[in-house]
């Protein structure tokens, strides 16, 4: 069984428990539940902003504790203002350390897009992320069938939640489906943790043309994103390297000042 396989099989039974004890009416009630979602997408093509979005991870299975004393109010404030076009928020608690309530904070301190990073095996956790604040669901190719995403994805919609799709190799991109605009490609194989950007180059020139391409994991230098851009990579999604600083919305500021910094030189 991979890290992965028991991820998904923890995260089935923690949902079935987590419906007994917060019934869907329950979260029809919350606050979040009746407002309009801000656009990832747009936001990641807006040109005043970096494309980055900035994700606060306390710990994940493959590195152990990464920042345990992480402020997400402070973390989250500081990264809009550095710059990054949106927030990814995990919000799982036993493999990587989050709470619903970390996304919930992050959403009253900053208006723009929310990524909840979850992994996401029933229609109940995307009514559980409207509820949250959340603006835009990860759906996992490599966990899910392609009639789950059609299904899951039908009721994000409906929900106004936008979603980003998660693959990583040539038999996932087969359950891309045109209703999803935003396709994100892991560099990173989940089984070895090698990370290959000539793997993302190849999948991502197969997606149609519109579709909004983001490079997930393993981005450690500016330069990746410049050579990522020049293969039509429109956004970045950016954790560990952040988050293992003292202070994360600080490297943040640095990583985006050296990027627009060498962006101009290139142009």
């Amino acid at each position: 069984m991979t890290i992965l396989d028991e991820i998904i099989a923890y995260k089935r039974k923690e949902v079935a428990e987590r419906i007994a004890t917060h019934p869907i009416k329950l979260l029809e009630q919350s606050l979040y539940f009746q407002s309009e979602c801000v656009s990832l997408k747009h936001y990641i093509k807006r040109e005043d902003k970096s494309g980055i979005i900035a994700e606060f991870k306390r710990k994940s299975p493959s590195k152990g504790m990464i920042n345990e004393f992480a402020n997400v109010e402070k973390t989250s404030i500081g990264y809009m203002q550095a710059g990054a076009s949106a927030l990814s928020v995990l919000t799982d608690t036993h493999f990587f350390g989050g709470t619903t309530e970390d996304l919930t904070t992050a959403r009253k301190f900053n208006f723009c897009p929310i990524l909840r990073k979850d992994f996401t095996v029933s229609e109940y956790q995307i009514m559980e992320a409207k509820s949250i604040g959340a603006d835009a669901i990860l759906l996992i190719a490599s966990v899910l069938s392609k009639d789950e995403i059609k299904q899951f994805t039908a009721l994000a919609q409906q929900l106004g939640l936008e979603v980003l799709l998660e693959v990583h190799t040539q038999e996932e991109l087969e359950k891309y489906i045109p209703e999803i605009s935003l396709v994100g490609i892991n560099n990173r194989n989940l089984k070895t943790f090698d990370v290959d950007f000539e793997n993302s180059i190849r999948l991502a020139q197969q997606l149609p043309t519109g579709t909004v391409k983001i490079a997930e994991s393993g981005i450690s230098d500016y330069k990746n994103i410049i050579e990522l851009k020049q293969h039509d990579f429109d956004g970045f999604l950016i954790g560990e390297n952040f988050m293992k600083t003292a202070s994360p919305e600080l490297e943040c500021k640095k990583f985006i000042e050296q990027l627009n910094q060498n962006t101009n030189v290139e142009a």
